[in-house]
């Protein structure tokens, strides 16, 4: 469904009888991902009173308020005033970002949006991190309560920082007394050009399978995510909350589904190949990520179900749509190869290079230790 005309949106945000309308939202990261699209949904919405749009350029929603400003600017704290809600959207987790900056990003930001919500007045705010922080671990129950411990490590593209959020998101209620904190972890994200680490993995002409391991997919579109952002604005929700898909896809019907065949490797090999590649610079994806995809880390979403709320999309509907997405695209071990690339080796084949090339300089280096 088409959204309302903007001027129609614009018209209606300053409607002569307030008392009605809902709360004013600052949305930051509103010019692109996520951030636009939640944006245009709450413009849209009768319950929004306002939308206040930031970001480091315009984005396209005619309807919001925008300040252009990097949120790690202590300004930012004058351009919130007047909000009742902001929802935090402004992350780098780019796999191609030097590291040490996207942190830096990420963690400066949501600091600097906390304090200055709490030096604008404001009463709520909403952070967006990822149910990858709970960890993908062996012994993880399907599905894991919204409660579980956060056993996630450091190892995988952004969950550092995403944790480190986490703390932060803990920490600021007791230094900021009257401010409230809504934490939204979505499953595997699918929809509105998102691109990572497990998104790429159905880039690959083999679905690579550690032996052994107990995969279980569980994805969130990004409508049901803003969705449940809303919820979380709209003080329907709060705490800390999980949001994806209802149920989850083992890896036998993600292969039947996709018609992608699996290539199985040991666990030593594939773990072992994976930290080299990215070691040597050859993939951005570092070994973690790897675990997302052996052991599962799905979530209930108890307390948004509790509160009325609903995924639109199944599970294989948006694996349909990421496909769909992904079509003529190639990756090899979480490397995107030009279309020359593709062609020259084969993807199929590059994989097995890569891979066989790690297992080599693995055992020349046992070799060597053994002379």
């Amino acid at each position: 469904m088409s959204s309302p005309d903007p001027q129609v949106r614009a018209a209606r945000n300053q409607s002569t009888n307030p008392a009605t309308r809902g709360p004013v939202v600052a949305v930051t990261g509103a010019a692109s991902g996520i951030g636009a699209l939640l944006t245009e949904r709450l413009a849209a919405s009768e319950e929004i009173k306002q939308v206040i749009a930031l970001d480091e350029r315009r984005g396209e929603c005619a309807a919001a308020q925008w300040h252009i400003l990097d949120v790690r600017d202590p300004a930012i704290a004058d351009k919130l005033r007047g909000a009742d809600v902001v929802v935090h959207l402004a992350l780098d987790l780019d796999l191609e970002t030097d590291p040490a900056a996207r942190t830096a990003y990420n963690v400066r930001g949501t600091q600097t949006v906390l304090t200055a919500a709490a030096a604008a007045g404001i009463h709520r705010v909403v952070l967006c991190t990822s149910a990858m922080v709970y960890g993908a671990l062996p012994d993880n129950e399907l599905p894991l309560s919204e409660d579980a411990e956060l056993r996630a490590t450091a190892e995988a593209t952004g969950v550092g920082d995403l944790l480190e959020i986490e703390r932060l998101a803990r920490r600021a209620p007791r230094a900021h007394p009257g401010l409230n904190v809504t934490v939204v972890r979505p499953a595997v994200l699918v929809g509105g050009g998102t691109d990572t680490a497990l998104t790429r993995y159905f880039e690959s002409p083999r679905l690579l399978v550690v032996a052994g391991s107990r995969p279980a997919w569980q994805f969130c579109h990004v409508e049901d995510l803003c969705a449940a952002l809303e919820y979380a604005v709209l003080e329907k929700v709060d705490g800390e909350l999980a949001v994806g898909c209802d149920g989850w896809l083992e890896q036998e019907e993600i292969e039947e589904l996709s018609g992608i065949r699996r290539m199985e490797l040991p666990s030593a090999v594939a773990l072992g190949a994976a930290a080299r590649l990215h070691r040597i610079g050859l993939t951005p994806s570092p070994a973690g990520d790897l675990a997302y995809t052996m052991y599962p880390w799905v979530v209930s979403g108890s307390q948004l179900h509790d509160a009325g709320w609903r995924p639109r999309w199944t599970n294989e509907e948006v694996l349909a749509e990421l496909l769909e997405e992904v079509a003529g695209r190639h990756t090899v071990a979480g490397r995107r190869l030009g279309r020359k690339d593709a062609t020259a080796a084969g993807a199929a084949g590059a994989t097995v290079a890569l891979l066989g090339a790690a297992a080599v300089v693995r055992r020349a280096r046992k070799a060597r230790r053994r002379i």
